[in-house]
């Protein structure tokens, strides 16, 4: 049996949907709620709530997620979409919770009961993580749990925010992420809020899986830029662009070293101190998460496939490709309608 071949840093989250690794391992799973206030932004629960969604289709099993209302009633979104949350908001929920999002909208109205108000300290003190979204920020600070904090609120509402929680430093920024409180302003800040919280709590590879899928969604219809992702020198920038333009018809190291203005031996450093693999590896590995997109995404013919990203024969293609992704190219699923 042929030992899998494993990404490097700078591609492994481009393709960590499709190496099933470690299916045996178990994460604690973080349990996460979210609150449904009338009105609220049904964009910035989505972004929130996909992001949670998708990590769990790269690793199954790493969140839990629920919707709260503060009654048994429905709840009407910002764009009139009626959703029935899953259970009221009370005490016995809190103790089955890791996370809990107060989702607000530009027309909900800024007013906490005296329950909620109690409830949301006894989430704190039970050591449960608290994130506002849109004007969710003004229900934590009128509850007195932003004091000594940053955050972030939707500008519309930064006054009355600093009005009724004068010790909390109200930002402009699109999200905030201050210790045990995550804040957003807008649906984008929402979607890097969630992103950002669980880089904290994750490894990079699937972060970047989880920007593949969402933040670059049409990226499988087109080809995947491999530097719009990666955090490299401008040299190393350079030769990857380089590697990205050339699949068909791969470059030589030497090649590559003159093109970058580099010796051998330095595009090799370079490589290994900043994608933690060497220049062939990673050239590789860019021809095979190409070979995957075309092979899912087009009606190319497999031997297509092959030359169109530099292969010299099925069979070597095969065995690159399988080394990889655990099955020949010729299993791969077609996507295409």
């Amino acid at each position: 049996m042929i030992e899998r071949r494993q990404f490097s840093g700078g591609m492994k989250g481009k393709n960590l949907r499709y190496l099933n690794e470690n299916p045996n391992e178990k994460a604690q799973m973080v349990r996460a709620g979210f609150l449904l206030l009338e009105h609220f932004s049904l964009p910035a629960f989505t972004q929130a709530l996909d992001t949670i969604v998708t990590a769990n289709l790269l690793r199954p099993g790493l969140f839990s997620s629920r919707t709260f209302g503060l009654t048994e009633e429905e709840v009407i979104s910002d764009l009139g979409l009626v959703i029935r949350p899953d259970t009221r908001f009370d005490g016995s929920t809190i103790q089955d919770l890791d996370l809990l999002v107060i989702c607000g909208g530009y027309r909900t109205e800024l007013k906490a009961t005296d329950e909620l108000i109690s409830l949301l300290r006894a989430a704190s003190d039970q050591g449960v993580i608290l994130a506002g979204l849109w004007n969710g920020a003004w229900f934590l600070g009128r509850a007195g749990l932003l004091d000594g904090y940053r955050c972030a609120i939707h500008p519309e509402h930064r006054p009355a925010l600093a009005e009724i929680s004068k010790a909390t430093h109200v930002t402009s920024e699109p999200y905030v992420i201050d210790r045990d409180r995550l804040t957003a302003s807008s649906p984008s800040g929402a979607f890097h809020m969630a992103l950002d919280w669980i880089k904290g709590l994750h490894d990079k590879a699937l972060v970047e899986g989880i920007e593949d899928i969402l933040a670059f969604e049409e990226s499988r219809y087109r080809r995947i830029k491999p530097t719009e992702n990666i955090c490299v020198s401008a040299p190393l920038r350079e030769v990857v662009k380089l590697m990205d333009a050339n699949l068909e018809e791969p470059l030589e190291l030497e090649q590559l070293a003159v093109y970058a203005g580099r010796s051998r031996r330095q595009l090799e450093r370079l490589f290994k101190e900043q994608l933690g693999t060497t220049p062939q590896r990673y050239y590789m590995e860019l021809r095979i998460t190409e070979a995957r997109r075309l092979l899912q995404h087009t009606e190319l013919s497999q031997v297509d496939v092959l030359v169109a990203c530099g292969f010299v024969s099925p069979s070597h293609f095969s065995k690159c490709y399988s080394s990889y992704f655990g099955y020949r190219p010729s299993k791969e699923t077609r996507l295409v309608k």
